[in-house]
């Protein structure tokens, strides 16, 4: 079959020594940044982007991706452990996972975590194999207004999935979209909203705003907040689970693997709404549901799958379609594009050594991780009792030198001291800064594709209803809208938890 030539390519290239050494490295970075609560996946690539510019295109969208899916496989660690979740689709994981760490039954939950993230992992790359050249032949069909439409899903599905407030989102959306206005307009060639900083001719460089907003905003918050020390408070005696742990868990991972992977291809959806959506299945499926909330093993084996799930396959629609799912997918997609390569219908034929080995590196990022978090949970574990004043200064001056580096401009790094700072103003309002990232990115794309399809239909705005796919594309959105803020209340107790297992924060 096709696909496994093409899966034969991908594997020549990802297991080149130089690309093995930047999944690992992916792999573990993206396991420190899972393990270490309130930096995360976003924090880490956005501080890491500046590097990947010298790098092969190849290389660093695996080193990229590691640590992306690296996180998310590690964030349950800690949540297990210590209550804590390294990450935020880990949240679900304290409700059962902490209840069995002090039941005496951490390793037990820590291996079926790890295993459900392996399988959840190799079955969303074969979904990708399968499914990404698919979407791409069927995508080479869009047009300007269907492409608009897909952009406009992706915005307004990720704002209202967002755990903040529907006004926020969207606001954070709209000033997204006004920042990728800034600069040059491509069709006139004039300057706009740069208020006499030429520094800003090309538009308001994304690496600093998500560097400022993420990073030092990050390190800002986390100065002001009063240092801890958190001692695990069990002990793993054996890593191996038990028949009845085993029995009881394979159908609930089968079940979190399907839904996360449906979950992660829509855009704007992701790990976290199907973590706790396979919890809310397993919960509603069992036989007893007041073990959960206990120590039941279902409660960690399916929202671990979905999560691992839907991180990997939050790739299709970022390759196939150039359209990124999430703030993490927008900053890939800003990598590639400084890099000459335009993600779309186009990348699989174009650039199929990056396109298959990205897939292929995923498999083998896949087993890293199951190698780096089993056996070294201890190691992850004792990491969290380095003080934080020790990691932010050379944190921050990584940030500085990289965001120096993609330009060679000072401005750059003052632009990302002034996002710093509004960043945290965001957190302090309770304001997500990932819809503005997305939209940041995709600003220049949905311009684009609007004004195209507005000239080819001579000013008429109701092309974007009279084109079949980009009428069911708005339609699809709207539906998706008003479902997801029906039960958006329903779902708010279940992410609440239950008092005696609330994750520590």
């Amino acid at each position: 079959m096709e696909w496994l030539q093409n899966l034969s390519l991908g594997f020549s290239v990802a297991v080149s020594p130089l690309n093995l050494l930047y999944c690992l490295a992916g792999a573990a970075l993206g396991t420190l940044v899972g393990v270490l609560p309130g930096i995360g996946p976003v924090t880490a690539i956005a501080m890491l982007l500046p590097l990947t510019f010298k790098m092969p295109a190849v290389g660093a969208l695996i080193m990229l991706s590691g640590i992306y899916y690296g996180a998310h496989h590690a964030g349950s660690t800690t949540a297990i452990m210590l209550n804590m979740p390294g990450e935020p689709s880990s949240v679900v994981i304290c409700l059962d996972g902490h209840p069995m760490a002090r039941g005496g039954r951490a390793g037990a939950a820590l291996c079926i975590s790890a295993f459900g993230s392996f399988f959840a992992g190799c079955v969303s790359v074969l979904i990708i194999a399968t499914l990404s050249p698919l979407l791409a032949q069927a995508s080479l069909a869009f047009g300007p207004a269907e492409y608009a439409a897909m952009i406009v899903m992706a915005l307004v599905t990720a704002s209202v999935l967002s755990s903040n407030s529907l006004a926020t989102t969207m606001g954070m959306t709209v000033i997204g979209l006004l920042l990728g206005c800034v600069g040059t307009d491509v069709t006139t060639g004039e300057m706009r909203f740069t208020f006499g900083f030429n520094q800003v001719a090309d538009g308001v460089n994304f690496v600093a705003v998500a560097v400022g907003l993420f990073a030092f905003g990050e390190i800002i918050i986390n100065l002001g907040a009063p240092e801890r020390r958190v001692m695990p408070s069990a002990r793993i005696a054996s890593l191996l689970p038990t028949r009845a742990d085993l029995g009881a868990s394979w159908r609930p991972v089968l079940r979190g693997t399907a839904l996360g992977a449906a979950f992660g291809i829509l855009p704007g959806t992701g790990p976290l709404l199907s973590s706790f959506a396979a919890y809310a299945l397993e919960r509603r499926l069992a036989r007893d549901p007041s073990r959960f909330g206990q120590g039941a093993i279902e409660g960690v084996a399916g929202p671990e799958s979905a999560n691992n799930a839907a991180a990997l396959t939050h790739f299709i629609p970022m390759l196939t379609l150039g359209i990124p799912a999430g703030a993490a997918m927008a900053l890939m997609l800003g990598a590639l594009q400084i890099q000459g390569i335009s993600p779309g219908p186009q990348v699989i034929e174009s650039h199929p050594d990056l396109f298959w080995g990205v897939v292929a590196s995923m498999w083998i990022g896949n087993l890293m991780l199951l190698v780096l978090n089993l056996p070294m949970v201890g190691l992850w574990i004792r990491l969290l009792m380095i003080p934080y004043r020790l990691l932010y200064p050379a944190i921050l001056v990584f940030c500085c030198i990289g965001v120096y580096s993609v330009s060679n401009s000072a401005f750059d790094v003052v632009l990302a001291g002034i996002f710093g700072v509004v960043g945290v103003v965001f957190r302090k309002l309770d304001c997500s800064p990932a819809p503005l990232v997305l939209a940041l990115v995709l600003a220049p794309m949905l311009e684009e594709n609007f004004r195209r399809a507005m000239l080819i239909s001579r000013g008429d705005p109701t092309v974007f209803v009279t084109h079949p796919v980009s009428l069911a594309i708005l339609v699809l959105t709207v539906l998706l809208a008003a479902f997801f803020l029906r039960r958006q209340a329903a779902d708010a107790p279940l992410a609440s938890g239950s008092d005696h297992s609330k994750p520590a924060t």
